[in-house]
């Protein structure tokens, strides 16, 4: 018979189960056998430069993901990521090449697009109960159409300033690399060190309980809406000075479903109340070392696509396996 002590999740027992140790370990050591593989196939994998494009390619997915995460957990959902990333970009590009204006005024209004995107979210989905999916599809094709009437060819040649902020270097590691440590410990700061970060998971657990017990459950979601649009602008922004150029059409094309199987693969449970952000750095860095190593080993785009699918479906399916390993555990203890 073991001694039973309390845990933070309210669990009484002091042994973490076989299945949930294997579970949460099964990202990692699907990285390390992904590392192992790639390293074998190709000599350029490990090197110094290589490691930076991944950082680099990564980057911005971790800059999105961080907040679409808080979303997921408290049981919302944002796909027009991926518009507001375009639309974003094609704001900022043609207010530098069409109107001349400062690249810092230009990036200001791209970040303010960006949020805006959000908030139109945000008060949908917050204020008028309509389901999240439906709304953010619905905005996702909205954004992406705004930006094609804006400019139907894409701006470009920004600047000395986007270059750098966009391609640039401080210390040896890419400007956007910086950008998106600093996105990741703002993220993880709220949700672990703040009094609305414990309010996102209640919210995500019993939106109805979370009520009851005096949290704002309307303006909370409202406000990481918002976050998330900003997110996603800054991503638009960072995307269009990297490669010089903000084409309407495929800028931040299919990007929503990137950040969501990063959010997924990082352990973040799509029906809410559970997630860490330390799950989702480990997601982002496997999808960027799998496109990545893919790419190196000249694997045809159309087979990385199916190994990214295939990647979001086995996420869902450990998140599902968890739950019933989850529900099993509880009602075992019942007997």
């Amino acid at each position: 018979m073991t001694t039973a002590t309390a845990t933070p999740e309210g669990s009484t027992t002091r042994r973490t189960p076989v299945l949930e140790l294997v579970l949460r370990s099964a990202l990692l050591i699907g990285l390390l056998v992904l590392v192992g593989f790639f390293t074998s196939g190709s000599d350029l994998f490990l090197t110094v430069g290589n490691i930076k494009n991944i950082a680099l390619s990564g980057a911005v997915l971790l800059i999105v993901a961080v907040p679409q995460a808080v979303l997921v957990i408290m049981g919302y959902v944002d796909l027009s990521v991926g518009s507001v990333v375009g639309l974003s970009g094609v704001v900022t590009g043609l207010l530098i090449v069409d109107h001349h204006l400062n690249w810092g005024l230009a990036v200001l209004a791209g970040l303010v697009v960006g949020a805006v995107g959000g908030l139109v979210n945000g008060v949908l989905v917050s204020y008028t109960r309509l389901s999240p999916i439906i709304v953010t599809l619905g905005t996702l094709q909205l954004y992406r159409g705004i930006a094609q009437f804006l400019r139907s060819d894409p701006p470009a040649d920004f600047g000395t300033g986007m270059s750098l902020l966009g391609r640039g270097l401080y210390a040896g590691i890419p400007v956007p690399v910086w950008i998106a440590f600093i996105v990741f410990g703002l993220g993880a700061l709220f949700l672990y060190g703040t009094p609305a970060g414990r309010q996102v998971y209640a919210i995500g657990v019993n939106r109805e309980a979370a009520f009851l017990s005096g949290i704002a459950t309307k303006r909370l979601p409202l406000r990481v809406f918002v976050v998330t649009g900003l997110a996603a602008g800054l991503g638009g922004v960072l995307f269009a000075a990297r490669l010089d150029s903000a084409p309407p059409s495929t800028l931040g094309a299919n990007f929503e479903l990137q950040v969501l199987t990063a959010v997924l693969l990082g352990g973040v449970a799509f029906s809410g109340g559970r997630g860490t952000m330390l799950g989702v750095l480990l997601g982002v860095v496997f999808l960027g070392v799998l496109n990545n190593g893919m790419t190196l080993m000249n694997v045809p785009y159309f087979a990385q696509a199916i190994a990214t699918g295939a990647a979001l479906v086995v996420a869902a399916g450990l998140d599902e396996l968890g739950q019933q390993a989850g529900a099993l555990r509880r009602v075992l203890r019942r007997t």
